[in-house]
């Protein structure tokens, strides 16, 4: 019998559905602030402190971060479930990845909402 050690192991359809839902929402968000852009030929600061300062831009801005935030992990998750093999090394790899996002979240909120 084969004695078989998984860690953050997952599947499937969800998977591969998250990464597609994440990287449209990344698009969208691209989409928009080229459309701006070329709305708006004369891009200066003022000009994008106006748009950045409403609080639908902000919500905006947050979750294209919050989407390229587990788009990576579930990329990176994926890319060490497949080539690192000793458990505690792939547990270690997680703990690090989880921890270096969670503190790119902070940061984002911090910038966005200036807390």
């Amino acid at each position: 019998m084969v004695d078989r050690v998984v860690t953050g192991a997952h599947y499937g359809l969800r998977d591969w559905l998250f990464q597609r839902i994440t990287a449209a929402m990344m698009v969208a968000y691209l989409l928009f602030l080229a459309g701006y852009a070329l709305l708006h030929p004369s891009l200066d600061y003022g000009a994008w402190t106006g748009l950045f300062s409403g609080h639908a831009m902000r919500a905006f801005s947050l979750l294209f971060l919050l989407a390229a935030y587990f788009h990576a992990w579930v990329g990176v998750r994926d890319i060490v479930m497949d080539y690192v093999k000793p458990a505690r090394v792939r547990l270690a790899i997680y703990v690090i990845v989880v921890l270096a996002l969670l503190l790119y979240v902070i940061w984002s909120v911090i910038i966005l909402w200036g807390m």
